[in-house]
């Protein structure tokens, strides 16, 4: 398979028939892994098990994305699988406090299927490769295997950083500590990151669909404080579950390595690959970076008009 974009015919596609081949290719994902768990099961960790059936989906994801030659087949991978492993762990864990159990689910499952719709209400179809793929596809082109390309970078890479991440949900999920005031500051610091992050897209969607503001900065709302509120929400995901971990179990501390992976893909990738877009795309953009931190707010300087 070569470096090529989705062809004409994929692209003319009707929506109907772009999800039916996502679902069918999530589907594919779906048995390989459960033909991993059905030979691991009983033999191994659960937490093993997760990680080779969660490898075993991405690879056959890989697959159908590689046929249809569009690697934005695997973007929902990123919330389809946690819901999927977390619920799996709730049913083989055999200590864990129920209540928790339940939250942490829950909390999951409400992000999972926010951010799951909002993938699917901004993708339009199998012409539609997102643009960071479209540029990989031109910068490695001649020089490096495409399929290598999508299969290590878009899609290994990622599996990779969200099973670390999900390492914490398993202490949370088994662990027998009764519920307490971490527990609390957990469910806030989740909460407030998934309402950040749902409050960041629906502003930057309004502010997209006015013809006015074509070609501007969006500085409203939460993007008037940060430059990417949509990834600090994310990333404040990622923390709140690390809190639930560290609350049932206080062993796996050391399970903070999820939430810093998060931090070092958003910081170390997608803020400067989201910046270097806008800064080729948007006249002023440099100024707004001097003025506008990427992750973190800085009040004080709000109050000084910047």
């Amino acid at each position: 398979m070569t470096g090529t974009a989705p062809g004409r015919g994929l692209a003319e596609a009707p929506r109907t028939l772009a999800f039916t081949v996502v679902i069918s290719g999530y589907a594919l994902g779906g048995l390989a892994a459960w033909a991993v768990i059905a030979a691991l099961a009983g033999h191994h960790h659960p937490v093993t098990v997760a990680f080779y059936a969660d490898l075993a989906a991405t690879l056959a994801v890989f697959a159908v994305s590689m046929l249809i030659a569009n690697a934005s087949l695997y973007d929902p991978y990123w919330s389809v699988a946690p819901p999927v492993i977390a619920i799996g762990w709730v049913g083989c864990a055999s200590t864990g406090v129920g209540a928790r159990q339940l939250v942490v689910v829950v909390l999951i499952l409400a992000w999972a299927v926010r951010l799951t719709a909002h993938w699917a209400g901004t993708w339009h179809g199998l012409g539609h490769e997102d643009w960071r793929y479209v540029d990989l596809r031109t910068s490695t082109a001649g020089r490096v295997p495409w399929w290598l390309v999508n299969l290590g970078g878009i899609q290994l890479m990622p599996t990779l950083v969200v099973f670390l991440g999900m390492l914490p949900v398993w202490a949370a999920l088994s662990g027998d500590r009764p519920l307490g005031v971490l527990d609390v500051f957990a469910v806030l610091v989740t909460v407030a990151a998934i309402s950040v992050e749902a409050l960041a897209d629906a502003q930057l969607k309004r502010f997209a669909a006015d013809p006015g503001n074509r070609g501007r900065i969006a500085d409203v709302g939460l993007w008037r404080w940060v430059r990417h509120p949509n990834y600090t929400g994310e990333i404040g995901v990622w923390w709140g579950l690390w809190l639930f971990g560290l609350a049932a179990r206080p062993a796996w501390w050391w399970s903070v390595v999820g939430p810093l992976a998060m931090v070092l893909l958003f910081v170390g990738a997608s803020v400067p690959m989201m910046d270097r877009r806008s800064l080729a795309r948007r006249p002023g953009y440099a100024e707004h970076m001097r003025a506008v931190p990427a992750l973190l707010p800085r009040p004080w300087r709000a109050r000084l008009g910047r």
